[in-house]
This record gives structure tokens, C-alpha cells and sequence, in this order.
């Protein structure tokens, strides 16, 4: 592998990477020319992935490009503790067939993504449960308690007088020694999981290893551009979504958001995705580089056919503004002061309540004739007559006389 090769290899493994400790290792490693182990860790719980858990994904298969083996790794011993990252409760522990079943339903899910021929898909237990309690103690031993308050979650509970059980300081260090037993030459992780990473590199040099090198994934934000993408803020995009619910999110995501979903999540080349950036600013219209985004998406989970067919859904339900044939047709009567726009959505029945109006309008989310409603005073006049719409479904053809 001469240097070019390197250089490449790097500037794949470095796309939308947070961090790579230490990146002239990382380099040196590559210079053997030999295939790399590289580590990625997951939570045995029943997994419904969603996009934001594809960013580590993804880059385990750039590495798979690259030529490198990946070792999938599923924590079913250390599922036995419950990761205490960013938890402030402790978790419930698995049963052995809950975790075979989960480590199934992954496999159903990654191998989307991931080639299974350069897949290795690992359990912890396999070395773990073979540990007696004093290699356990043994362990326990070469990591100090300062230390693992140095760890941002445990020294806020720490300070806050909020509990932490010792088996919780047992967790980085079982996930140090997984890197120990599984020789791994390079570990990838979110950006919370950074204390743990590293004390797989601690472990390794104390058991006479080359350090691994560590690589950090941001965490993907949600639809809102916002807090992170989340099952429970419902900001999220599922794997198993539909194509049509999956095309309509991605082409909610703003135009800045879009770079970011297409440095993370797209496989295409930067230079191409460069090369968007430039369309646009020549004029041409980002809604038909997000087209791109979300087809390449539906594709990679569903197929060619359901992308094409989500997008024409999309353009005739969006693009082409269509307004629904058996809309409701309204009047209404106001004084001279005109009727509030809150009041007449309610009334119309395009909203439960004023509430929910203003806060629709503030969302951006009522138009007159296609165009925004942005100020929750505004009164409508006698003698206005057009459609009103909230949201994306509810139209309603209102006159106010």
C-alpha cells in the first residue's frame, strides 16, 4: 500500500469524525498494509434502530471499503450491568434468550449497511464468562477510583450526592478489556462514550498491546436541527420507517441540516456533495439536492423502486401544492375589527383550540393561499375569501363576510 493509499484511507476514516486519538498511530497501523480490527460495541437490548445509530454504522463500513474487518460486538455480559453512561438509574438485566433474539434482530438490521462476508459478529460473554472472580479483582484493580470520577456523568452524580453503585465502575473497564481480548487495532464510538474508549487503549498497554486507536462519531441531531435524534423527542428517522414517512421527514430537515445528514449518513463522495454546495449557490434549488438525499436513503433500506415511488408521492402530494377536491367550504361574519386568525382556525375546525392555532402559526405551519401566516395577531377582513390551510392535510375553503 504506497502512501496515496494511506492519504485516501484517511480521508475516508476522518469524514464527519469528531476525534481520532491518536491519528499518527492510526497512520502507522494503516502503513503495515494489513487488514485492521476494528471494534464497535452495542447495547444487547432489542434494538429499532434509527438513522442517528447508523452514523457509527456507516463508518464501520467505510473501514469495510477500505478492506479492514469489523468486529460487531454485542455486550451481552456487560448487558448483565446496564451501561451507566449518561444514566442516572441503573438498568434491568437481560436473559440469555432476550439477548440471541436482539443480537438476531441486529443482524437484520446492520447487515443492511454492513458486508456480512467482513462482518465478526462477537458477544463479551464469550471471555467474560470464563473470568474467575480474582482475574475480576485483578481487573478492578489497574483502574483508580479518581480516575473513574474523572468521567463526566459519575462525577455529576458524585457531586450531586446521587448514588453509584460500585458494579458501575466495573463497566469502561470490562469494555477496556473486551479490546484487550479482541486484539481490536482501532475502537469507534459516539462522542459520550470517549472515557471508555480510551480505557481500552489503558488496558491494552498494560497487557503489553499496541494501544487501539479511538475513534469518536458525533451524535446525529433529529429532524429539528436541534437535540439529538431520539425515539422519545420523536425527532427521529426509524430504519424500518415507510419509504413515504421516511422521503416526507428527511424533506422536513432544513438546508443546513441537509449537509450534515449528507456528510454522516450519504455514502456519496465529498467532492460530489462539494460539488451540491455550489449548485445551489449557482441558484439551483435545494429541494432537488434533498431529493437526492432521501431517494439514496429509502434505497439503502427498502429499494430503487420504493425510493422512485416516494418521491413521486412527495411531489404530487407537496411540490405541486395540490389542494385536496372535497375541501370543506366555510363562512363566517366579523365586525369591522376583522376575526382572529387563532379564532377562526378553531372555529373552522382546523384546530382544537386558539392554543394549538398560535402554535401552529409560530411553527410555521398555517398558510392563506400558499402563503405563511407568521403574525398570531393578524385579523381577517370582510370580504377575504381563499384556502386556509394547517399542517400538511387540513385545508378548508373559508369566506368572511
Amino acid at each position: 500500500m504506497g502512501m496515496k493509499g494511506i492519504d485516501e484511507q484517511l480521508a475516508l476514516i476522518k469524514r464527519g469524525a469528531d476525534e481520532i486519538l491518536v491519528e499518527q498511530e492510526l497512520v502507522d497501523k494503516l502503513r503495515q498494509g494489513r487488514p485492521l480490527r476494528v471494534k464497535a460495541g452495542f447495547d444487547p437490548t432489542a434494538p429499532d434502530l434509527h438513522l442517528g445509530h447508523t452514523v457509527l454504522i456507516n463508518k464501520l463500513r467505510q473501514f469495510q471499503e477500505l478492506g479492514h474487518e469489523v468486529l460487531f460486538l454485542i455486550g451481552d455480559f456487560t448487558g448483565m450491568i446496564g451501561d451507566p453512561t449518561g444514566k442516572s438509574a441503573t438498568r434491568p438485566p437481560l436473559t440469555e434468550d432476550e439477548v440471541q433474539q436482539n443480537a438476531k434482530t441486529y443482524q437484520e438490521q446492520i447487515f443492511k449497511i454492513l458486508d456480512k462476508d467482513k462482518t465478526k459478529v462477537m458477544f463479551n460473554s464469550e471471555w467474560m464468562g470464563k473470568m474467575s472472580s480474582a482475574d475480576m479483582i485483578k481487573l478492578a484493580a489497574s483502574a483508580t477510583v479518581a480516575r473513574m470520577l474523572e468521567r463526566d456523568d459519575f462525577s455529576k452524580r458524585y457531586k450531586s450526592g446521587q448514588s453509584i453503585a460500585i458494579h458501575e465502575f466495573l463497566y469502561p473497564l470490562i469494555q477496556g478489556y473486551d479490546s484487550v481480548a479482541m486484539q481490536a487495532d482501532v475502537e469507534l464510538g459516539g462522542t459520550d462514550q470517549k472515557f471508555n474508549l480510551l480505557m481500552g487503549r489503558q488496558l491494552q498497554e498494560q497487557a503489553g498491546q499496541k494501544p487501539q486507536v479511538v475513534l469518536t462519531m458525533p451524535i446525529l441531531e433529529g429532524l429539528d436541527g436541534v437535540q439529538k435524534m431520539s425515539k422519545s423527542l420523536n425527532n427521529y428517522i426509524g430504519i424500518n420507517d415507510a419509504p413515504k414517512d421516511m422521503f416526507g421527514k428527511i424533506m422536513s430537515i432544513s438546508d443546513d441540516l441537509m449537509w450534515r445528514y449528507f456528510e454522516l449518513l450519504s455514502f456519496r463522495p465529498m467532492d460530489e456533495i462539494e460539488a451540491f454546495k455550489q449548485d445551489i449557490a449557482n441558484g439551483k434549488n435545494p429541494r432537488d439536492v434533498k431529493f437526492l438525499l432521501a431517494e439514496e436513503i429509502i434505497e439503502r433500506f427498502h429499494s430503487r423502486e420504493d425510493a422512485v415511488a416516494a418521491r413521486e408521492g412527495f411531489i404530487a402530494q407537496f411540490a405541486k401544492n395540490k389542494i385536496p377536491d372535497d375541501i370543506p367550504e366555510l363562512s363566517f361574519t366579523t365586525d369591522d375589527e376583522g376575526y382572529p386568525i387563532a379564532n377562526l382556525l378553531k372555529d373552522a375546525g382546523l384546530c382544537a383550540s386558539t392554543s394549538e392555532a398560535m402554535r401552529m402559526i409560530q411553527q410555521g405551519a398555517v398558510k392563506i393561499d400558499g402563503e405563511k401566516v407568521t403574525d398570531k395577531s393578524t385579523r381577517i377582513q370582510t370580504g377575504t375569501e381563499g384556502v386556509f390551510q394547517v399542517g400538511k392535510r387540513k385545508f378548508a375553503r373559508i369566506a368572511v363576510g
